[in-house]
């Protein structure tokens, strides 16, 4: 079995639709909406082909038009876009939002996954970048070979006790220094980080499109850009 793992679309179409390998399943850990210039276009393309989704901070806020709750660099741009999130998307696809649930577990050829947006304790919003020492209370709360989380938008894979930790990194907003859309896949046992160039340009162009102030449009501009704030 081949499962392909994403996180953190937010709104990129250009990157989706340019993911470069299929599987038999496709995972979604949350945060489809906002930052990017076309979010319907991303919840329409997920609930046609994934097969597990979690939602994520992003699917909460417009879901349920709450504060996403960013760290203050990024407060801005969120709070903007997710204007422009809610005007774009239909009561279908908000109703979808809200009915993602905050955590799933799923079994595979005899492995036990744990999938959630962030971490099993705060699935919406706890932030645990990969050195962390938490991690080690988190899979002890759950029971799983693999746990699978985004939102820091920082691919890793780390062994913690008899679980292994699974972050693809972000596809519609990569925070590596690099641009490259980040992605992970699940085969013969192993996972696997991965990542792939897509139309940069077009996706720049269409930032400049949004109905958003310049200074908001330069910024998810220069994170796209460079894969960094």
């Amino acid at each position: 079995m081949k499962i392909v793992v994403i996180s953190d679309l937010h709104g990129n179409f250009d990157a989706l639709s340019a993911l470069p390998e299929s599987g038999d399943e496709l995972w979604v850990l949350g945060d489809l909406v906002n930052y990017g210039p076309q979010p319907s276009e991303v919840v329409d393309f997920v609930r046609a082909y994934a097969t597990v989704v979690v939602r994520g901070n992003h699917d909460n806020a417009v879901g349920f038009n709450v504060d996403p709750r960013c760290n203050p660099r990024y407060h801005s741009m969120a709070s903007a876009t997710m204007r422009v999130s809610n005007a774009e998307l239909d009561e279908t696809a908000k109703e979808f939002l809200r009915g993602l649930p905050q955590t799933k577990g799923v079994e595979r050829d005899g492995k036990r996954f744990m999938l959630c947006h962030a971490v099993p304790s705060d699935p919406l919003f706890g932030y645990c970048q990969p050195e962390s020492e938490r991690w080690q209370q988190e899979v002890e709360s759950i029971k799983a070979d693999y746990l699978l989380v985004g939102h820091t938008h920082t691919p890793f894979i780390k062994p913690v006790g008899q679980t292994t930790v699974v972050n693809p990194g972000s596809l519609g907003q990569p925070k590596t220094g690099n641009p490259d859309a980040c992605y992970a896949v699940w085969q013969d046992g192993r996972f696997e980080l991965k990542h792939f160039s897509y139309d940069l340009k077009r996706a720049l162009e269409r930032i400049q499109r949004m109905p958003v102030p310049t200074d908001i449009q330069q910024d998810l501009a220069t994170v796209l850009r460079t894969g960094s704030v």
